[in-house]
């Protein structure tokens, strides 16, 4: 069963997941793209924490191991 990030508009944790690596940085890029936080905004807090947790950051592109 799908875990959903937005209700209103039934966008899945993984939509918006595979949204932010598609480059939206923001709750509004995620709304424009999937429509997700577009409805009663109760996700929003929930769509910026996904925002933190999903974002590659330029950290984790030094931690990526070198191809040969």
């Amino acid at each position: 069963m799908p875990v959903y990030a937005c209700i209103c508009a039934a966008v899945t944790t993984s939509q918006v997941e595979a949204t932010i690596l598609a480059g939206a940085r923001t709750v509004s890029d995620i709304g424009e793209r999937c429509y997700a936080g577009t409805g009663c905004g109760g996700c929003v807090n929930r769509l910026q924490e996904l925002i933190e947790e999903t974002e590659p950051s330029s950290d984790r592109v030094k931690e990526l191991p070198r191809s040969a």
